[in-house]
């Protein structure tokens, strides 16, 4: 078996290795290491996320770099926040037995003169985000100018984003010399424009198939109606009692009602997206991470730099509209050697795209049908009773034991564990009708919603949105306080440019209707009405007009 000291690193580096307890290298790790310790090259690495590519690059940039030097002389970049702040956290924990080395992490939403002051200290490693980055530059605050290595970390995310002007111009500012090395888990064209431009003949490796996604993680997909994920969702929760992962989805819009149905029907569901502050974004993860929440909702680009290895499912809402895509979000199941699942929900109009997807990434999916509701129930009755099998006695309830066993005495076994089940499983739905394949042709990303469609709740519109610095989860909060509801009675927020709607249970129309009758914010009246029943408003089609629309690459 190969080890960690057979790769060539230092007595200081091995013993991080061994108190962090990696027992071996990972493929990457192990063509990786030993080839940019022994040569001054250019690398191209393809591997997935969550192979290990961050201690393939770390450990040979420790290694290599003088700690007697206060100038920067290794450059990371990363595209997200989140990620540049856990390969900061990482390295440093890999050098931690190394002195007088300083590790930097400078990105958006933080206090830039702080940044600042910590790459004056002397900073021989700095990792960041191509867009703070930039900035730091022009204001010459960081000098990069005498940088002997360069990494580009998620590289084919960066440039997914929208970073390769930034680059460009980043490395711009960089030696001519210096190595480059480039880690991905796809090789788009652009990501290949880069490694042409600014490397000199680098070295590839690739680890597993190029595009291809982790062996770990097993892909399905279902055919439903484009209005049917909602229930199709529920019925792979369902089925998976245990679950906890990720499900994207395209829009804001779509992320936000999806969580906030998920947690209406007593899941533990938050969302993420563009519309929330960092601290919002932070809290969200941290308690991701911590297992509070069971599902995290999320787009894209707000999800990009989610790095936990435990996530067991990855659900596609809905298609993304690039294959590579695909690959980054199924990538986040099924890693550091555990199996994972990625699911897709397709209609019968994108069915073609599947055979794309497997041959992109030489893989098979296998189709599987909705499961009937006794067959979900089966599932969610069985992982109950193995929890109840499986918990703890808290001893110090024996006191009044004696009481409940009292006033339990003239039930039966059966008649008990009745019961229990159906305490349990009061809200569980037998005769929940079969999906239909319903307005297949509704296009992908844009939610046409039909107003009032339910008899218990009201619509209303509100003439406040985003300009007056609103996102959904604000609003959400102010008309809860305003209004003194509860969590679950103001739901269905849509937050648009000049006005948003709100939905709320039909038996508190005349409250909110006279609540906002006299009511002035910032010397502006607020009006709220009524919206008419079975109105169908379509955001995206009211004002998509003059916008460049993205175009699909399948």
């Amino acid at each position: 078996m190969t080890t960690f000291k057979s790769l060539g690193l230092n007595t200081e580096l091995l013993s991080a290795v061994e108190k962090l307890g990696f027992e071996a290298p990972t493929e990457v790790q192990e063509k990786v290491i030993p080839l940019l310790l022994e040569k001054s090259t250019d690398l191209v690495a393809l591997a997935q996320t969550g192979t290990g590519k961050t201690a393939a690059f770390g450990f040979p940039m420790l290694q290599k770099i003088d700690p007697n030097k206060r100038v920067t002389q290794g450059l990371i970049l990363s595209p997200t926040r989140e990620l540049c702040l856990q390969i900061t956290n990482e390295i440093g924990l890999y050098g931690e037995k190394l002195r007088n080395i300083n590790i930097v992490a400078i990105y958006g939403g933080a206090n830039i003169t702080e940044q600042a002051k910590k790459i004056k200290r002397g900073a021989q490693i700095v990792v960041a985000t191509p867009g703070r980055l930039k900035d730091m530059i022009r204001r010459k605050l960081v000098d990069i100018s005498a940088i002997e290595y360069c990494v580009l970390d998620e590289a084919d995310e960066m440039l997914n984003m929208g970073f390769y002007e930034d680059i460009k111009s980043i490395l711009t500012h960089t030696p001519k010399d210096k190595s480059s090395w480039l880690f991905s888990a796809t090789m788009p064209k652009e990501v290949s424009t880069i490694a042409k431009k600014f490397m000199h003949d680098p070295i590839e490796i690739t680890v597993g198939t190029k595009n291809s996604g982790a062996k770990n993680v097993n892909h399905q997909y279902f055919i439903v109606g484009a209005r049917e994920r909602y229930n199709a969702l529920k019925a792979v929760i369902g089925m998976n009692p245990a679950i906890f992962g990720c499900v994207f989805c395209r829009t804001k819009i779509e992320t936000q009602k999806v969580a906030e149905k998920l947690i209406h029907d007593g899941y533990k569901a938050a969302a993420i997206h563009g519309d929330l502050s960092q601290n919002q974004r932070d809290a969200v993860m941290q308690s991701f991470r911590k297992k509070k929440i069971q599902l995290l909702i999320a787009t894209d680009v707000a999800a990009r730099g989610i790095d936990v290895d435990d996530i067991t499912h990855v659900v596609n809402y809905q298609l993304p509209d690039e294959i590579e895509t695909y690959t980054h979000r199924s990538g986040r199941t099924g890693r550091a050697g555990k199996l994972g699942t990625s699911v897709l929900f397709v209609t019968k109009s994108d069915r073609r795209k599947i055979k794309l997807i497997e041959n992109k990434l030489q893989t098979k999916l296998t189709e599987l049908e909705i499961p009937k509701p006794e067959e979900v129930f089966q599932f969610k009755m069985t992982h109950w009773v193995e929890q109840i099998k499986t918990t703890p006695i808290k001893s110090d309830l024996h006191p009044y034991l004696s009481k409940v066993v009292q006033d339990l005495e003239g039930f039966s076994k059966e008649e008990l564990i009745e019961l229990f089940l159906s305490k349990e499983f009061q809200t569980f739905n037998f005769n929940a009708k079969p999906l239909e394949f319903t307005n297949e042709s509704s296009s992908e990303g844009r939610p046409e919603r039909t107003i009032n469609a339910s008899k218990d709740k009201d619509r209303f519109f509100i003439n406040v949105g985003a300009r007056d610095q609103y996102d959904w989860q604000n609003l959400k909060d102010f008309l809860r306080s305003f209004l003194k509801l509860d969590q679950d009675d103001v739901f269905q927020v849509e937050v648009m440019k000049n006005f948003s709607f709100f939905s709320t249970h039909n038996k508190h129309r005349d409250l909110v209707l006279k609540s906002f009758q006299d009511l002035v914010l910032d010397e502006r009246k607020v009006n709220v009405e009524l919206t008419k029943k079975g109105k169908t408003y379509s955001p995206k089609k009211q004002f998509s007009k003059g916008k460049n629309k993205r175009k699909s690459r399948f």
